[in-house]
């Protein structure tokens, strides 16, 4: 079979790859603290064929989605003076300690509240986000409520020399992997009364839709004519 096939075929499922991530960043949009994704492609295989004046030149077979990169660009800030709410002006996240498996992650997302929790029969009330995670300090320790009233709370940021892979676990969470190394003090600043807007910029998204879109149909098209071709072949046969 030729090897169009192969390559239109590829090219339409990456492309629906690729509208599926430009749809998670427009869904998104009023999501605080939303970090937009950024396909990448990789060429597939290639071949070598010889050319003019006998250049050894490659001959590519399309290509395909590798992975996503996070934009970690800021979003502008809202102002939200009521309640728990914190953003940050510059780099950094905020850090979150899952009370059921000690496991430290990362966001932008400073929506935040006061919990209450049972500690010998008495509630003890820690800086929470919407999911029930601690928000830690710079420290790295959970900040409590003290004598029932609020105070200018150091809630901690933090930064990594490599942002690059860490791991999406939903809710606007960030788990770091090895390359990313230990996390460090960031040179951002937490605001309080302020949250940071999602960074997607719904032009550019529109215009990845049309651009994958159209690609889309080209491939189809390049399906519909190989396909055509095969039969005309097929039938010169019989």
């Amino acid at each position: 079979m030729n090897q169009s096939f192969y390559a239109a075929s590829v090219a339409a499922s990456q492309q629906q790859k690729r509208l599926n991530v430009t749809a998670n960043n427009l869904a998104n949009v009023n999501n605080a603290g939303f970090k937009a994704e950024k396909t990448q492609f990789s060429d597939l295989l290639y071949r070598n064929w010889t050319g003019p004046d006998n250049a050894v030149l490659p001959r590519g077979s399309g290509s395909r989605m590798i992975q996503t990169a996070t934009d970690f660009s800021q979003g502008a800030m809202m102002t939200r003076e009521s309640g728990q709410n914190y953003g940050i002006e510059g780099r950094g996240f905020f850090a979150l300690l899952n009370p059921q498996s000690n496991e430290i992650c990362y966001t932008r997302s400073g929506a935040f509240h006061w919990g209450s929790v049972q500690r010998e029969g008495q509630a003890v009330f820690y800086l929470c986000d919407s999911d029930g995670y601690y928000v830690l300090d710079q420290n790295r320790q959970p900040i409590a409520l003290t004598n029932g009233a609020e105070a200018a709370y150091p809630v901690g940021v933090f930064d990594f020399a490599n942002t690059d892979g860490m791991q999406h676990l939903g809710s606007n969470k960030l788990l770091p992997v090895a390359k990313n190394g230990a996390p460090l003090p960031a040179t951002g600043k937490a605001m309080k009364g302020v949250l940071e807007a999602s960074n997607t910029d719904i032009a550019t998204e529109f215009g990845k839709v049309i651009e994958a879109q159209r690609s889309f149909s080209y491939a189809l098209k390049m399906l519909q004519t190989q396909d055509e071709v095969e039969s005309t072949i097929n039938g010169l046969r019989t």
